[in-house]
């Protein structure tokens, strides 16, 4: 049986009337932002199920903009989102659409950047402000966003998991859960993902990008309520 803390009972700290579609709506904007980067100039939000024919009513459109301006769910000035976001000059779309046999609550999110390259993450409001991740530039994978969590691209070679696992040792950096990715065979493009206890800094992430056959890796630390 599950055991329920009084987060789960009470909800989270938000401003606006739905913990899935303010909250996890400005989660998942603001790890959308996070992965991409600096620079943003264009954003459009592939709305699906609840998601797509209640975003106006329930301020999912106000929660999604604020996350990717940075914001956390209780942030005061969520309800400004849209007008800051023109203020910065960053254009914003909401086209409701079909994603599939996906959550209701979920929305594919595509940044465009100043230097004309885009970033699409793929995921969905789960309730309780609880955000799940399932897809990154169209590659399969799966977070939660609860946790300090690394990504990472890289060449399916023996020793991956090894390397990796060694410099998070090495910073001691515990690993609450691990997860790996491929697109075809051995040898092919794959990924790993690690959530984990302690806050992930970027000598962490200087030291994993410096072994061979890994191209890319992205860091993501929660912001708490209580910070």
């Amino acid at each position: 049986m599950r055991e329920y803390s009084a987060f789960d009972i009470l909800g989270p700290i938000m401003i606006g009337p739905s913990s899935s579609h303010t909250a996890g709506a400005a989660r998942l904007g603001k790890i959308a932002r996070t992965i991409a980067g600096e620079g943003v100039k264009k954003v459009q939000f592939f709305l699906h199920g609840s998601f797509a024919t209640t975003y106006k009513g329930h301020g999912t459109d106000k929660a999604l903009v604020a996350g990717i301006l940075g914001m956390n769910p209780w942030d005061e000035n969520l309800k400004n989102s849209m007008e800051m976001a023109r203020e910065k000059d960053i254009e914003i779309e909401f086209i409701p659409t079909d994603l599939g046999d996906v959550h209701p609550n979920t929305v594919k999110t595509v940044i465009t950047k100043n230097d004309g390259k885009t970033v699409s993450v793929v995921g969905s409001s789960i309730g309780g402000g609880n955000i799940v991740v399932n897809e990154i530039d169209g590659d399969k994978i799966e977070f939660t966003g609860a946790y300090p969590t690394i990504l990472i691209n890289h060449i399916d070679v023996p020793g991956m998991v090894a390397k990796v696992t060694a410099v998070l040792y090495e910073y001691d950096v515990n690993i609450a859960f691990m997860r790996v990715y491929r697109t075809s065979g051995k040898g092919s493009a794959a990924a790993m993902v690690f959530e984990v206890d302690n806050f992930i800094s970027e000598d962490i992430v200087n030291a994993i990008a410096k072994i061979t056959n890994i191209h890319k890796v992205r860091a993501i630390n929660p912001v708490r309520e209580e910070e």
